[in-house]
Formats: structure tokens, C-alpha cells, sequence
């Protein structure tokens, strides 16, 4: 079976994509190992220039900056074409071509020019204007920062998007939520999966009696982020006479911003703003944290953050919203979006009784253990593509 997998960003570019890329598609070639009869043979398409990365170290082809001969070539080796996301490009190839097309979807680039549902200036969520025809609401939420041409060509690309994405042989939503939103026909459920630590958290850290208790945040500063929520029910634990710590936990845009609204809130004692940090020292930064929170105020689709987080049986604090809200489940804390008092309810629970952080971790370690490892999404994804392989193929191909 002959995948070639397309992405727009990958290594050594860092982000949520391209490292759920990278797994899937190191997964695959382990897979062959261990399934020597159902041989996965992958090349790797993506936009991204190498920089320092030496390819010859992958265990299976990666192209990189292809052009339209190369594209040709890769799509009719194929006997799957995989994108990570709805780029037009390859889905007009694997079209014309007749390859089978598996569509995964990590955010609404089919229902929204800007991709994130997020309405400008107020950033407020998006209603569905595109998919309600209310093509003059996308317009000047997007010209705010692209300018009036630049919204129209957005505008018009998403037509074509969501015409390709709708003719896909599988379109993946790597949550039940994006699913739902794009209404996408011949769509499943595949969630993302992250690895299995081999010493969780939860087994090495061990919270010192007289220190006060330490949240955390992990994440991009960005407003849809929701980090000014978490700010003001400190703010608000902090009026209760309170004592606690919070480390703050990634860089962004906003972090200027968050960093003067503590200050404006008195609260600079308690908070740490850490800033970015490699994936490997994340486990030793969150040392003694009790818990993570994440106060989302945009539909997130499936932040491995929050994965991440509860298989290393750490409590999981979030937003209900979007993809978000269906990964803790009732295997952690949730509250609605940007409540400050509902998340100031959260962490004072917590602070109250600290063993409930403890087993509600555990909790979420179950629920990720079950739902949320690289081995499930791995096989998920080749037995659908030997579902969509061409009937001529044998089943050893």
C-alpha cells in the first residue's frame, strides 16, 4: 500500500500539525515493521524547507518545495493521497488523477475563509456566516487585517475547498466536535494520539507540605487562548485571601499584554510568565503543579496540550468548548467558556481539597490511555485506507 502523505508545514517548522504529522507518519513505518503483510510504502510531501534537518534520517521519503512535476509523479505512484488539511492544490491533482483522497481536518478552512472561526475586530466566535451564505460577514471580518482584495480572494477560495473536501473518498475530523461543524459527507472520527510516557508525572512529582499550590498554563499568548480568563480568577482566588502560584507556560503575541493585566490585577507575586520552552523540559518546568488549565475562549479542535497532559495523570482544568470539552469528559474539571467565577470555582476546589486533583488525574490518565495514543490513531488510519485501496490491489500490496 503506497500513501503519500501532504503536508503544509513540518519539521523543523514547531506546531501542533506538524508534530501530529510527524507521528503519524513515523507510526505507519513502524507499523510495517511489526505487520510485515501489510506493507505501508510512504512519501512524504510538504512546503517546508529542510534548514538543518537531515531527511536520509527519516525511514521513509520526504519531498520537500515539489513542483507541479513532482506533484504529478507522487499522486499517480499513490494508491492513497492523505492531506493534512484541505489544500487545493493536491486535492485538484488527486481529482483529476482519481486517486483516492483521505482529507484530516484540523481546523474549518472548508466553513471559514479565516480558518478559526473567530470574527475580527471583537474576536468573537463565528455564528457560521460562510455556511449561512452571509458572504458580507466573512468579507469584513476578514479584511480587518488582510484589506477588502485580499478577504475576497479568501472568500472565493473557500468554495472551491469545501467542493474538493466534500468529493474526499474520507474526510478524518480528529474530533467528534469539528465532525459535527463541518458536516462533510463520508466523515469519521480519528483522534490524534500522543505518546505514552514511560514514567508519567504524576509518579515523579510529589507536592512539598507548606508550599503553596501551583497551577499552570501551557500554550500559545494569543487571545483565543482565553489566558486573560485565568488571570482575573486568580484575581479572584486572590480576593478570597487565598495563597497559590500559577506558571504561565509559552510565548505569543499577547504575552505583553497579559503580563501588564497581572500587574493591573496585583497578582505579579503569584504568577511566573516562564516563556518558551522546549518539549522536553515541559515535564521539569510543571514540576509540583497540581494543575493544568486551559480557558479556551475559541472552538478548539483537538489541543494535544490537553492530551498530553492528562496521560501524564496530571488534571486537566478547560473550558467546555469545542474539541477541548470532549477530550477532559468527565475525566477532569470543566467550565463555560470565559467564566471567570466558574473558573475561580474550579481551582478553588482544588486548593480546598487537593486530593481531588490527584484522583481526577488518574482519571484522565485512564480516559487517555483508552482513547488518545499514537498505536490507536495509527491503526485507525490503516484500516481505513485499505478500506479506500484500489479492489485490484492485493491485500499484501
Amino acid at each position: 500500500m503506497k500513501v503519500l502523505i501532504y503536508t503544509h508545514l513540518w519539521v523543523p517548522s514547531v506546531g501542533g500539525v506538524e508534530f501530529i504529522t510527524k507521528s503519524l507518519a513515523d507510526g505507519l513505518s513502524e507499523w510495517t515493521k511489526t505487520h510485515p503483510t501489510q506493507i505501508v510504502d510512504i512519501s512524504l510531501l510538504t512546503q517546508t524547507p529542510a534548514g538543518n534537518m537531515d531527511d536520509s534520517l527519516h525511514a521513509y521519503r520526504v519531498v520537500r518545495e515539489p513542483r507541479l512535476r513532482e506533484w504529478i509523479r507522487q499522486i499517480r505512484w499513490a494508491d492513497i493521497v492523505h492531506l493534512e488539511g484541505p489544500s487545493l492544490l493536491p486535492l485538484a491533482l488527486a481529482w483529476l488523477l482519481r486517486k483516492p483522497v483521505v482529507l484530516r481536518h484540523h481546523g474549518y478552512q472548508s466553513i471559514c475563509p479565516n480558518g478559526i472561526l473567530i470574527l475580527d475586530p471583537d474576536r468573537s466566535l463565528c455564528p457560521g456566516h460562510f455556511m449561512a451564505r452571509r458572504y458580507n460577514k466573512c468579507l469584513s471580518c476578514n479584511s480587518v487585517k488582510l484589506g477588502i482584495v485580499r478577504s475576497f480572494r479568501n472568500l472565493l477560495l473557500t468554495f472551491p475547498r469545501r467542493w474538493f473536501s466534500s468529493r474526499a473518498k474520507a474526510n478524518v475530523g480528529i474530533s467528534p466536535h469539528i465532525a459535527r461543524r463541518l458536516e462533510l459527507p463520508r466523515t469519521e472520527v480519528i483522534w490524534n494520539g500522543v505518546p505514552v510516557p514511560a514514567i508519567p508525572a504524576s509518579k515523579l512529582v510529589k507536592m512539598q507540605l507548606g508550599q503553596p499550590l501551583c497551577f499552570a498554563y501551557v500554550g500559545r499568548l494569543i487571545s483565543e487562548k482565553g489566558v486573560q480568563v485565568l488571570l482575573n480568577a486568580c484575581r479572584e482566588l486572590a480576593d478570597m485571601g487565598l495563597d497559590f502560584r500559577l506558571k504561565v507556560v509559552g510565548d505569543g503575541p499577547e504575552r505583553g499584554n497579559l503580563e501588564a493585566l497581572a500587574t493591573d490585577l496585583s497578582i505579579t507575586s503569584r504568577t511566573e510568565f516562564v516563556g518558551s520552552i522546549p518539549a522536553s523540559a515541559i515535564q521539569k518546568t510543571l514540576a509540583g503543579a497540581v494543575a493544568v488549565i486551559m480557558p479556551s475562549v475559541c472552538e478548539d479542535v483537538a489541543p494535544l496540550a490537553a492530551m498530553e497532559q492528562m496521560m501524564e495523570g496530571r488534571l486537566v482544568i478547560a473550558s467546555d468548548i469545542g474539541g477541548l470539552g470532549l477530550i477532559v469528559n468527565g475525566a477532569g474539571m470543566t467550565f463555560p467558556a470565559g467564566d471567570v467565577s466558574a473558573l475561580a470555582s474550579c481551582m478553588l476546589q482544588v486548593l480546598q481539597d487537593p486530593s481531588s486533583a490527584a484522583k481526577l488525574g488518574e482519571k484522565g490518565q485512564h480516559r487517555a490511555r483508552e482513547t488518545f495514543t499514537r498505536e490507536q490513531m495509527v491503526e485507525k488510519h490503516v484500516r481505513l485506507y485499505r478500506t479506500l485501496m484500489p479492489l485490484t490491489l492485493s491485500p499484501t500490496d
